[in-house]
């Protein structure tokens, strides 16, 4: 998902960065990239959480007190609750969407990975996420991790970008250009 503007884009780019140094010194890469896509996952499956997160209405210890509630509750390891609660007293919780993505970009580059998002209309069984990660792996010769999202607006099949690539074999995109086509048939 790209940066709301150039400057959030490097300001999260450097918390990423801050944040994955201190989980690599800490040992907890895998974990805290855990934390880090639950959360995501969470903020796109709830509005209301994407409203705390964004809000510039909330002050600075009620988005803390908040957003460290939450992580406790859901188990996150201790460093990703003591960086969330950073950001939000810096007033930087509206960047956390940019923070993931960096620092799990971060992740993939540091192993050798590729990174693939892979929209689908329901939540993919782990077998499936596999098979695609191993087509994918196939086709582009590299290690590959996949970010998973769901989007119901999709209808059914799958949407995967791969960088700057996108292959869109979605039913609404499929729809989409039934639709023109009928036009320009008529």
């Amino acid at each position: 998902m790209p940066s709301q503007s150039k400057d959030a884009g490097g300001v999260a780019g450097r918390y990423a960065s801050a944040f994955y140094e201190l989980a690599d010194a800490d040992k907890a890469l895998d974990r805290v990239a855990d934390d880090l896509r639950n959360l995501r996952a969470m903020c796109e499956q709830s509005p209301e959480l994407a409203r705390l997160v964004a809000s510039p209405v909330l002050s600075r210890d009620a988005q803390a007190a908040a957003i460290t509630a939450l992580a406790e509750k859901t188990g996150f390891h201790q460093l990703t609750l003591k960086f969330l609660g950073t950001l939000a007293k810096n007033r930087r919780l509206g960047l956390v969407r940019d923070v993931i993505s960096a620092f799990l970009a971060e992740l993939a580059r540091r192993r050798g990975e590729v990174t693939a998002e892979v929209v689908s209309a329901m939540a993919l069984k782990p077998a499936y996420l596999d098979r695609v990660r191993d087509a994918l792996a196939a086709a582009l010769g590299a290690k590959v991790a996949l970010e998973p999202r769901v989007d119901a607006a999709i209808i059914g099949g799958l949407k995967v970008r791969v960088g700057s690539k996108m292959v869109d074999a979605s039913i609404a995109t499929k729809l989409q250009k039934l639709r023109f086509s009928m036009k320009g048939i008529g």
